[in-house]
């Protein structure tokens, strides 16, 4: 892995800051775009919302893969859930079926 590229950037009155266009497009980011901002020891780790969404479904799937479930019975086990949450909580029936 090589050395991350490090920028100095001046914080705005209202805190915002540009992200230098050369990472912008590195990352592939356009305006409008989702950022997700997470606090570490060291400072602010910028990261798209895309990257972080993706990073979080492949731990999930290794999770189910260990644990022997595949995605449809996850799926199978939310309906069983969801149905019962509406019956304790608000007395209705579901009428979800299974795909």
């Amino acid at each position: 892995m090589s050395t991350p590229e490090r920028k100095l950037v001046r914080v705005q009155e209202k805190g915002q800051v540009t992200l230098p266009t050369e990472m912008r497009k590195k990352l592939g980011l356009k305006k409008g775009d989702m950022v997700a901002m997470i606090e570490t020891e060291d400072g602010v780790l910028i990261t798209p919302q895309q990257v972080l969404a993706t990073r979080a479904l492949d731990r999930i799937g290794s999770v189910l893969r260990e644990q022997g479930l595949s995605l449809e019975e996850l799926m199978e086990s939310g309906r069983e859930e969801r149905a019962a949450i509406l019956k304790d909580r608000y007395g209705i029936e579901s009428n979800e079926t299974t795909p």
